[in-house]
C-alpha cells in the first residue's frame, strides 16, 4: 500500500527566545575579507570580553579591529562622543592608515541613542578616511546577520553606474526558481544582444572560494564584474540601474533589499551554492536570467557526487534535526536530504521567504526527487518544545548552537555545532566534501568507539554508578 507524501512546506512560528552569538562577531571574518579595512566596535566591556574570547584563536594574526569601550561618563552624556571617536580614529589612521574605518554599533549605542550616523560624515571629512556605520547589535535574530548589516551599509558606498542597461527580458530576476529537473522550464534565450548586463555577487567568502564560483560562471560564458564586499575597499563594484546582483548566503536579506530599493539593482532570486545540487541550481538560474544555455553542468555535478560516495554511504537513511542558529539551516538541510538523510525539523531563527524563495523551491524539488516528505520549518523555535521533540524522535544527529550541544551530548544525542558551518568553506562544487566532513564526524566517532568496544564499557560504568 503506497502512502501519500506531503508536497507542501509547513511553516510554523513558535515565538521562542533565540539563542545565538552576538552579531558583532562578524568582525572575525569581515576584517580578514576586506584587507584594507579597520573595524572599530563601539560598546561596553562586555562586548570587549566577547570579542576577546570569540577571536582569541587569532592571537598570532595581526587583527585590524579595536574596541571603543563606553564608560559611565559616555552613557550619562557627560563626555563628548565626537571628540573621543575622533581621537581614536586619528590614532587608527596613524597606526594602520586603512582605506575605510567601519564603526560597529552595539546594543548600548542603540539604548543611549548615540548619533553615529550624524558624527561619521563630519569626522570623515575631518580625518580624510571613509567611515561606514553599521549597527550590528544583539537585536538581530542570528549572529550571521551582522555581516548583512555591514554589507548593506557598504552597498551605499559603491560607485554609481552612469547610464542605463537594456532590460534583461521578460524573465525577471525576482522570478522563482524554475524546476529544471522536471522539464517545466523553457530554454528560450532571453536576450539576443551580445551585451550582457554586469553581474555582481554579494556575500563574504574566502578569496579562494570566490574565485572558484567566478570560474564556474566563466565556464558558462558569464563574467562576474565584482563582489560585495571586495577584497579591497577601493575595489568596490559599480552598482546602479540594470546591474544584476545575486547572493551566496541566505542571511543577506537586508543587503538584497538595499541593492534593489536604494541602488536599483535587479536581484536574481537563486538557490544558494551549497552542495553540488545547490551550486548547479545557482549557476542554472543565473544562466537562465542571462539567456545562456549551460554547458556540461550536469556532468560536473555528477562528477562531484561520485567523489562523495564514501560519505553518502555513511549518512544515507540517518536522521538529522536542526535546532536553528545561523540561518544556513534550509540550505544545509536541502543538501543533506539530497544525500539521503532524513530531516525531521528545520529550526531557523528568522525566515525571509522572499529572499529564500529559490532555496525553498529547490527544497521542494529535492524532496520530490528523493521521495521523502517535506520537513517542518519552525521559525523562532521554542527550545523547550524542541528538546521534547528531540527526545521523542531520537535523531541520529542534532545540529545546534553551542549552548545546547553539551546538555544534549550528556543525554546520549550526537550533536554538531552549527557555528562550524559558518566558518568552514562550504560553497561551490569543490567544498561539498567539507559539509559532509562536518556532518559525519560525530557519526564516524561513534563507529570508532563501537569498533573498539568502548560503548559497552561506558554503558557498564554508567550502570555501576547508578547502583
Amino acid at each position: 500500500m503506497s502512502t501519500k507524501i506531503s508536497e507542501t512546506l509547513t511553516f510554523e512560528c513558535e515565538t521562542g527566545n533565540y539563542h545565538t552569538f552576538c552579531p558583532i562577531s562578524c568582525v572575525a571574518w569581515l576584517y580578514q575579507k576586506i584587507e584594507d579595512s579597520f573595524f572599530l566596535v563601539i560598546g561596553t566591556k562586555t562586548c570587549g570580553y566577547f570579542l576577546q574570547n570569540a577571536l582569541g584563536v587569532m592571537i598570532f594574526a595581526e587583527p585590524r579591529y579595536a574596541m571603543a569601550e563606553l564608560e559611565e561618563g559616555d552613557i550619562s552624556a557627560q563626555l563628548n562622543d565626537y571628540r573621543e571617536l575622533r581621537r581614536l580614529c586619528i590614532q587608527i589612521k596613524k597606526a594602520r592608515n586603512p582605506s575605510v574605518i567601519v564603526w560597529i554599533g552595539t546594543c548600548t549605542t542603540e539604548i543611549i541613542k548615540m548619533d553615529l550616523e550624524g558624527m561619521a560624515p563630519k569626522l570623515e571629512i575631518d580625518i580624510g578616511i571613509p567611515i561606514v556605520v553599521a549597527r550590528a547589535n544583539g537585536l538581530d535574530y542570528a549572529f550571521t546577520q551582522g555581516e548583512d548589516t555591514v554589507l548593506a551599509a557598504v552597498a551605499h558606498r559603491c560607485p554609481e553606474r552612469v547610464g542605463k542597461i537594456e532590460e534583461v527580458g521578460d524573465r525577471s530576476a525576482q522570478e522563482s526558481f524554475p524546476d529544471y529537473r522536471f522539464g517545466t522550464s523553457s530554454t528560450k534565450s532571453l536576450k539576443s544582444s551580445k551585451d550582457k548586463p554586469p553581474l555582481v555577487l554579494f556575500g563574504s567568502l574566502p578569496s579562494t572560494v570566490a574565485s572558484q564560483l567566478s570560474l564556474e560562471l566563466k565556464r558558462q560564458s558569464i563574467n562576474v564584474s565584482g563582489w560585495l564586499p571586495a577584497q579591497r575597499y577601493t575595489d568596490l563594484p559599480v552598482l546602479g540601474d540594470g546591474v544584476c546582483v545575486c547572493g551566496v548566503n541566505p542571511f543577506l536579506s537586508r543587503t538584497a533589499t538595499t541593492l534593489m530599493r536604494r541602488r536599483k539593482c535587479k536581484l536574481i532570486g537563486a538557490p544558494f551554492p551549497i552542495g553540488p545540487d545547490g551550486t548547479r541550481a545557482w549557476i542554472e538560474k543565473i544562466c537562465y536570467v542571462f539567456g545562456t544555455e549551460t554547458q556540461g553542468l550536469e556532468e560536473r555535478e555528477e562528477q562531484v557526487w561520485k567523489t562523495l560516495r564514501n560519505y553518502l554511504d555513511l549518512v544515507r537513511n540517518k536522521s538529522v534535526f536542526f535546532m536553528g542558529d545561523n540561518l544556513l539551516e534550509v540550505s544545509i538541510a536541502r543538501f543533506l536530504i539530497r544525500c539521503g538523510m532524513i530531516v525531521y525539523e528545520i529550526g531557523i531563527p528568522y525566515m525571509d521567504r522572499r529572499y529564500q524563495a529559490g532555496e525553498l523551491a529547490l527544497l521542494r524539488t529535492t524532496c520530490k526527487q528523493m521521495r521523502v516528505p517535506m520537513p517542518r520549518i519552525v521559525e523562532k523555535p521554542d527550545n523547550y518544545n524542541q528538546i521534547q521533540r528531540i527526545r521523542e524522535l531520537q535523531p541520529d544527529l542534532v545540529i545546534t548552537g553551542m549552548a545546547h550541544a553539551n546538555p544534549l551530548e550528556a543525554r546520549g544525542i550526537n550533536t554538531k555545532w552549527s557555528v562550524e558551518f559558518t566558518f568552514a568553506q562550504i560553497h561551490g562544487f569543490a567544498n561539498a566534501k567539507d559539509v559532509l566532513e562536518l556532518v559525519t564526524r560525530p557519526l564516524r566517532r561513534n563507529n570508532n568507539l563501537e569498533n573498539l568496544g568502548w560503548t559497552d564499557l561506558v554503558k557498564e560504568v554508567e550502570g555501576v554508578s547508578k547502583r
